[in-house]
């Protein structure tokens, strides 16, 4: 990791995102009743892993994005506001905010947004759809191949899906978000030449710059 950042300054990248991996998400499901101090040591493992990378990124003047997913130590609200305080809200760490991973899992990512606004470094455009119906395979996907019919969720090319892109933006030009939108597309049912057209259409069709006044400021005049 600290080779990858060393890489990112001689490219002149100030950002890397990455994972961090988690070495308690095996203990995700609580059954076998997993004692608190397990989950404590944990978080204080990946403390002791990666405040020594995050200091030397701070030298290096990178910083680095997580990418909230299930299999990380962040993979929602609750996870991401405890990863912070095990790393004492380091000023080198924040995440690439990419919703597709929150809205099936049922996690309010809009305000993820608010919440960790000067955390979001980078922003991935990517889209999921899940049922409103019980389905074979439910959240944790049962085993299946994405694209299976019968699972609970799966990704969709952008506005194919239930993510809601327009409170997104808003939210980011809320915050002042000055970074890309970067496309990450990933539709097992559509041909990957016309989602990439489709997705850039849809990305410039959705981002707009936030106002610069108030909308009845022409009234003081």
């Amino acid at each position: 990791m600290i080779k990858t950042g060393e890489a990112a300054k001689r490219l002149g990248v100030s950002i890397v995102n990455g994972f961090t991996g988690s070495p308690i998400w095996h203990l995700i499901y609580s059954f076998p009743a997993v004692p608190a101090k397990m989950i404590d040591d944990g978080y204080a493992e990946f403390a002791k892993r990666w405040i020594p990378i995050l200091d030397v990124y701070h030298e290096l003047g990178v910083r680095f994005a997580l990418e909230s997913h299930p299999t990380e130590i962040a993979f929602d609200i609750a996870s991401a506001r405890r990863t912070l305080k095990a790393l004492d809200n380091h000023s080198n760490f924040g995440f690439n905010f990419d919703p597709s991973h929150f809205g099936y899992q049922g996690v309010d990512y809009v305000s993820f947004i608010y919440e960790f606004a000067e955390k979001i470094f980078h922003v991935h455009m990517k889209d999921a759809e899940w049922s409103d119906t019980p389905t074979e395979a439910g959240v944790f996907g049962g085993h299946t191949e994405f694209g299976t019919k019968g699972r609970y969720w799966d990704f969709r090319s952008l506005g194919r899906g239930k993510i809601n892109f327009e409170e997104i933006i808003r939210a980011l030009n809320r915050i002042g978000y000055k970074g890309p939108l970067s496309v990450e597309w990933e539709d097992s049912g559509m041909d990957r030449e016309h989602g990439a057209k489709e997705a850039c259409a849809f990305v410039k069709s959705v981002d707009f710059p936030p106002s610069a006044i108030a909308f009845d400021a022409a009234f003081e005049k």
